[in-house]
């Protein structure tokens, strides 16, 4: 493949990992979105709740990483659900 078709989108990367379920919890959108890593899998999140009318969000991404796909979308969930516990509606801010 070409450099021009490579910078162009022209494939040779690697494909885009399918999107995980969204969960909900306590009234927040929890969607695991692990983000690869030297082979591996950054623990990552995205966090949504409504919150006077407005939806808000907070990007969720920790320094840990997972080997496995499916190990990394469940420890963004968990670690997503902590935070959730422990901050609650202050995650945004």
């Amino acid at each position: 493949m070409s450099l021009l078709s490579r910078l162009f989108g022209g494939g040779g990367g690697s494909k885009p990992e399918p999107k995980a379920e969204t969960t909900e919890y306590h009234g927040f959108r929890i969607t695991p979105e692990p983000m690869p890593a030297d082979g591996q899998y950054r623990i990552a999140a995205l966090i949504e709740a409504e919150v006077e009318g407005e939806t808000k969000t907070h990007h969720l991404v920790r320094a840990d990483v997972i080997r496995d796909l499916d190990e990394a979308k469940e420890a963004s969930l968990r670690k997503a659900k902590q935070m959730i516990d422990e901050q609650g509606a202050r995650l945004f801010g």
